[in-house]
Protein backbone atom coordinates (compact mmCIF):
# COMPACT_ATOMS: atom_id res chain seq x y z
CA UNK A 1 0.00 0.00 0.00
CA UNK A 2 1.02 3.61 -0.94
CA UNK A 3 2.44 5.71 2.40
CA UNK A 4 -0.23 7.87 1.46
CA UNK A 5 -2.66 9.55 4.46
CA UNK A 6 -6.29 9.55 2.74
CA UNK A 7 -7.34 6.38 4.42
CA UNK A 8 -10.22 9.11 4.74
CA UNK A 9 -12.00 6.37 6.98
CA UNK A 10 -14.33 9.83 7.56
CA UNK A 11 -18.28 10.40 8.46
CA UNK A 12 -20.35 13.14 6.88
CA UNK A 13 -19.36 16.50 7.60
CA UNK A 14 -19.85 20.02 6.76
CA UNK A 15 -16.61 21.88 4.81
CA UNK A 16 -14.52 21.84 7.69
CA UNK A 17 -12.39 18.74 9.13
CA UNK A 18 -13.79 15.93 10.60
CA UNK A 19 -12.21 15.27 14.17
CA UNK A 20 -10.71 12.02 12.94
CA UNK A 21 -8.43 13.93 10.10
CA UNK A 22 -4.58 13.69 10.60
CA UNK A 23 -3.15 16.52 12.36
CA UNK A 24 -0.40 16.98 9.76
CA UNK A 25 -3.24 17.84 7.20
CA UNK A 26 -3.81 21.71 9.39
CA UNK A 27 -0.13 21.60 10.56
CA UNK A 28 1.48 24.71 9.26
CA UNK A 29 5.54 24.36 7.79
CA UNK A 30 7.31 27.07 6.29
CA UNK A 31 7.60 27.58 2.39
CA UNK A 32 10.27 24.76 0.95
CA UNK A 33 11.78 25.86 -2.40
CA UNK A 34 12.12 22.15 -4.29
CA UNK A 35 13.43 23.22 -7.74
CA UNK A 36 13.58 25.71 -11.05
CA UNK A 37 9.76 28.02 -9.85
CA UNK A 38 8.13 25.59 -7.84
CA UNK A 39 7.92 26.04 -4.19
CA UNK A 40 6.08 24.40 -1.55
CA UNK A 41 3.44 26.26 0.39
CA UNK A 42 0.90 24.18 2.12
CA UNK A 43 1.02 22.29 5.40
CA UNK A 44 2.85 18.99 6.55
CA UNK A 45 0.61 16.67 5.13
CA UNK A 46 -1.45 18.71 2.80
CA UNK A 47 0.54 19.50 -0.40
CA UNK A 48 -0.46 23.04 -2.10
CA UNK A 49 2.63 24.46 -4.89
CA UNK A 50 3.29 27.55 -5.95
CA UNK A 51 4.82 27.71 -9.61
CA UNK A 52 6.21 31.27 -10.32
CA UNK A 53 6.71 33.02 -13.72
CA UNK A 54 7.12 36.10 -15.47
CA UNK A 55 3.21 36.65 -15.84
CA UNK A 56 2.42 35.91 -11.68
CA UNK A 57 1.91 32.21 -10.19
CA UNK A 58 0.30 29.16 -10.48
CA UNK A 59 -1.12 27.73 -7.21
CA UNK A 60 -1.61 24.03 -7.54
CA UNK A 61 -4.15 23.26 -4.99
CA UNK A 62 -5.53 25.42 -2.09
CA UNK A 63 -6.75 22.48 0.20
CA UNK A 64 -8.71 22.72 3.36
CA UNK A 65 -10.62 25.67 4.13
CA UNK A 66 -8.96 25.61 7.85
CA UNK A 67 -5.47 25.52 5.64
CA UNK A 68 -6.14 29.00 3.70
CA UNK A 69 -4.64 31.30 6.31
CA UNK A 70 -1.48 29.62 6.47
CA UNK A 71 -1.04 29.17 2.23
CA UNK A 72 -1.45 32.70 1.88
CA UNK A 73 0.77 33.59 4.88
CA UNK A 74 3.43 31.45 3.04
CA UNK A 75 2.39 33.19 -0.46
CA UNK A 76 3.36 36.54 0.76
CA UNK A 77 6.44 35.56 2.60
CA UNK A 78 7.58 35.05 -0.66
CA UNK A 79 7.52 38.63 -1.48
CA UNK A 80 4.43 37.77 -3.95
CA UNK A 81 0.61 39.69 -3.31
CA UNK A 82 -2.45 37.52 -3.18
CA UNK A 83 -3.30 38.84 -6.48
CA UNK A 84 -0.26 37.77 -8.02
CA UNK A 85 -1.46 34.61 -8.12
CA UNK A 86 -3.35 34.12 -11.47
CA UNK A 87 -3.93 30.06 -11.65
CA UNK A 88 -5.15 27.52 -9.27
CA UNK A 89 -5.27 24.16 -11.24
CA UNK A 90 -7.36 21.82 -9.06
CA UNK A 91 -5.64 17.83 -8.29
CA UNK A 92 -9.68 16.49 -7.79
CA UNK A 93 -12.78 17.49 -5.56
CA UNK A 94 -12.58 16.09 -2.21
CA UNK A 95 -12.49 18.56 0.76
CA UNK A 96 -8.88 17.63 1.82
CA UNK A 97 -7.61 19.48 -1.27
CA UNK A 98 -10.63 21.50 -2.57
CA UNK A 99 -12.41 22.87 0.81
CA UNK A 100 -10.54 26.24 0.44
CA UNK A 101 -10.65 26.63 -3.26
CA UNK A 102 -13.53 29.07 -2.81
CA UNK A 103 -11.96 31.33 -0.30
CA UNK A 104 -8.71 31.42 -2.10
CA UNK A 105 -10.15 31.95 -5.61
CA UNK A 106 -12.18 34.53 -3.90
CA UNK A 107 -8.97 36.23 -2.08
CA UNK A 108 -6.86 35.55 -5.22
CA UNK A 109 -8.78 36.53 -7.72
CA UNK A 110 -7.24 33.88 -9.88
CA UNK A 111 -8.88 32.13 -12.32
CA UNK A 112 -9.94 28.14 -11.28
CA UNK A 113 -8.99 24.73 -13.54
CA UNK A 114 -9.99 21.58 -13.23
CA UNK A 115 -10.36 18.39 -14.80
CA UNK A 116 -13.78 18.35 -16.83
CA UNK A 117 -15.11 15.32 -15.05
CA UNK A 118 -15.13 17.04 -11.66
CA UNK A 119 -16.33 20.04 -12.66
CA UNK A 120 -20.21 19.83 -11.50
CA UNK A 121 -18.92 18.50 -8.35
CA UNK A 122 -16.62 21.80 -7.40
CA UNK A 123 -19.75 23.67 -8.36
CA UNK A 124 -22.17 22.30 -5.99
CA UNK A 125 -19.73 21.30 -2.96
CA UNK A 126 -20.50 17.58 -3.09
CA UNK A 127 -17.66 15.40 -4.17
CA UNK A 128 -18.46 12.57 -6.88
CA UNK A 129 -18.94 9.58 -6.83
CA UNK A 130 -19.81 7.13 -3.63
CA UNK A 131 -17.80 6.48 -0.60
CA UNK A 132 -17.41 4.03 2.66
CA UNK A 133 -17.49 7.15 4.83
CA UNK A 134 -20.51 9.20 3.50
CA UNK A 135 -20.88 12.52 1.95
CA UNK A 136 -18.16 15.00 2.93
CA UNK A 137 -18.98 18.33 1.30
CA UNK A 138 -17.43 21.57 0.71
CA UNK A 139 -17.76 25.25 0.17
CA UNK A 140 -19.09 25.36 -3.64
CA UNK A 141 -16.98 27.09 -6.28
CA UNK A 142 -18.77 29.68 -7.86
CA UNK A 143 -15.84 29.70 -11.10
CA UNK A 144 -14.45 26.69 -12.31
CA UNK A 145 -12.99 26.10 -16.05
CA UNK A 146 -13.34 22.73 -17.27
CA UNK A 147 -9.20 21.11 -18.45
CA UNK A 148 -9.51 18.47 -20.92
CA UNK A 149 -7.08 15.75 -20.89
CA UNK A 150 -3.93 16.75 -22.62
CA UNK A 151 -5.09 20.86 -22.62
CA UNK A 152 -1.80 23.24 -22.17
CA UNK A 153 -1.92 25.92 -19.79
CA UNK A 154 0.26 28.67 -20.05
CA UNK A 155 1.33 31.50 -17.94
CA UNK A 156 4.37 33.36 -18.76
CA UNK A 157 7.00 31.24 -19.77
CA UNK A 158 5.94 28.35 -17.96
CA UNK A 159 3.70 25.32 -19.54
CA UNK A 160 1.58 22.44 -17.96
CA UNK A 161 -0.03 20.11 -19.45
CA UNK A 162 -3.26 18.16 -18.17
CA UNK A 163 -3.35 14.48 -17.95
CA UNK A 164 -6.55 12.50 -17.07
CA UNK A 165 -5.71 9.85 -14.05
CA UNK A 166 -9.47 9.66 -13.21
CA UNK A 167 -10.58 6.86 -10.52
CA UNK A 168 -9.86 8.72 -7.48
CA UNK A 169 -12.48 10.67 -8.89
CA UNK A 170 -14.06 10.99 -12.41
CA UNK A 171 -11.97 14.19 -13.11
CA UNK A 172 -9.05 13.74 -11.15
CA UNK A 173 -5.86 15.60 -12.67
CA UNK A 174 -2.45 15.18 -12.81
CA UNK A 175 -0.34 18.54 -14.36
CA UNK A 176 3.08 17.97 -16.09
CA UNK A 177 5.32 20.63 -16.32
CA UNK A 178 8.95 20.55 -17.71
CA UNK A 179 11.54 22.87 -15.03
CA UNK A 180 15.62 23.87 -15.78
CA UNK A 181 17.10 22.35 -13.10
CA UNK A 182 20.73 23.98 -12.72
CA UNK A 183 21.33 23.66 -16.57
CA UNK A 184 19.30 19.94 -16.86
CA UNK A 185 15.56 19.60 -18.06
CA UNK A 186 13.43 17.51 -16.00
CA UNK A 187 9.74 16.26 -16.10
CA UNK A 188 7.68 17.10 -13.52
CA UNK A 189 4.25 15.92 -12.40
CA UNK A 190 2.20 17.25 -9.94
CA UNK A 191 0.93 13.62 -9.16
CA UNK A 192 -3.60 13.49 -8.48
CA UNK A 193 -3.73 10.83 -5.87
CA UNK A 194 -4.54 6.62 -7.39
CA UNK A 195 -5.30 5.33 -3.75
CA UNK A 196 -8.86 3.42 -3.41
CA UNK A 197 -9.45 5.40 -0.27
CA UNK A 198 -13.24 4.73 0.64
CA UNK A 199 -13.96 5.17 -2.80
CA UNK A 200 -16.59 2.25 -3.78
CA UNK A 201 -15.61 -0.19 -5.83
CA UNK A 202 -18.48 -2.30 -6.75
CA UNK A 203 -21.95 -0.64 -7.09
CA UNK A 204 -20.67 3.07 -7.43
CA UNK A 205 -23.99 4.28 -9.16
CA UNK A 206 -22.77 7.77 -8.70
CA UNK A 207 -19.80 6.16 -10.38
CA UNK A 208 -20.35 3.54 -12.22
CA UNK A 209 -17.12 3.71 -13.99
CA UNK A 210 -15.12 3.68 -11.45
CA UNK A 211 -13.03 -0.41 -11.81
CA UNK A 212 -12.18 0.60 -15.78
CA UNK A 213 -11.27 4.43 -14.69
CA UNK A 214 -8.66 3.17 -11.89
CA UNK A 215 -7.24 0.65 -14.31
CA UNK A 216 -6.80 2.90 -17.23
CA UNK A 217 -5.17 5.40 -14.87
CA UNK A 218 -2.47 2.36 -13.41
CA UNK A 219 -1.62 1.78 -17.18
CA UNK A 220 -1.12 5.74 -18.06
CA UNK A 221 0.58 6.22 -15.32
CA UNK A 222 3.21 3.38 -15.52
CA UNK A 223 3.87 4.44 -19.30
CA UNK A 224 4.55 7.91 -18.40
CA UNK A 225 7.63 9.47 -17.37
CA UNK A 226 8.65 11.89 -14.50
CA UNK A 227 12.09 12.83 -13.07
CA UNK A 228 9.86 14.09 -10.34
CA UNK A 229 6.69 13.49 -8.53
CA UNK A 230 4.80 15.70 -5.98
CA UNK A 231 2.02 14.35 -5.17
CA UNK A 232 -0.73 15.84 -2.91
CA UNK A 233 -0.01 14.35 0.06
CA UNK A 234 3.73 15.08 0.39
CA UNK A 235 4.81 12.16 2.07
CA UNK A 236 3.25 9.40 -0.78
CA UNK A 237 6.44 10.45 -2.17
CA UNK A 238 8.68 11.61 0.93
CA UNK A 239 8.93 15.36 -0.50
CA UNK A 240 10.41 16.75 2.45
CA UNK A 241 13.53 14.17 2.80
CA UNK A 242 14.15 14.19 -0.74
CA UNK A 243 14.46 17.18 -0.73
CA UNK A 244 16.69 17.72 2.38
CA UNK A 245 18.77 14.35 0.83
CA UNK A 246 18.44 16.19 -2.66
CA UNK A 247 17.15 12.94 -3.95
CA UNK A 248 13.90 14.75 -5.09
CA UNK A 249 14.63 13.37 -9.11
CA UNK A 250 13.88 10.07 -8.97
CA UNK A 251 12.78 8.38 -12.34
CA UNK A 252 11.24 4.85 -11.33
CA UNK A 253 9.10 6.60 -8.28
CA UNK A 254 6.33 7.02 -10.52
CA UNK A 255 6.25 3.42 -11.66
CA UNK A 256 6.57 2.15 -8.23
CA UNK A 257 3.76 4.04 -6.84
CA UNK A 258 1.27 3.07 -9.61
CA UNK A 259 2.34 -0.23 -9.01
CA UNK A 260 1.87 0.02 -5.82
CA UNK A 261 -1.11 1.73 -5.75
CA UNK A 262 -2.71 -0.92 -8.71
CA UNK A 263 -2.17 -3.82 -5.90
CA UNK A 264 -3.70 -2.55 -3.39
CA UNK A 265 -6.63 -1.35 -6.00
CA UNK A 266 -6.89 -5.19 -7.17
CA UNK A 267 -6.96 -6.21 -3.67
CA UNK A 268 -9.33 -3.71 -2.28
CA UNK A 269 -11.70 -5.09 -5.29
CA UNK A 270 -11.46 -8.46 -4.57
CA UNK A 271 -12.42 -8.04 -0.72
CA UNK A 272 -15.85 -5.89 -1.98
CA UNK A 273 -16.47 -9.12 -4.47
CA UNK A 274 -16.57 -11.36 -1.28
Amino acid sequence: MLPIATALALPAAPATAASGDPPEWTQPRPPLHLLGPITYVGTRGLGAYLIRTSAGAILVDATMAENVPAIERNIRSLGLKLSDVKLILVSHAHFDHVGGLERMRRDTGARVLAGSGDVAALRSGTPPGETSYGVHRFPAVSRVSPVADGERVRLGEVTLRAVATAGHTPGCTSWVMRVDDHGRPREVLFAGSMTVAGNRLIGNRRYPEIVRDYRATFDRIERLRADVVLPMHPEAADVFSRERTGTLVAPRLLGDMARAARADFERTLREEKR
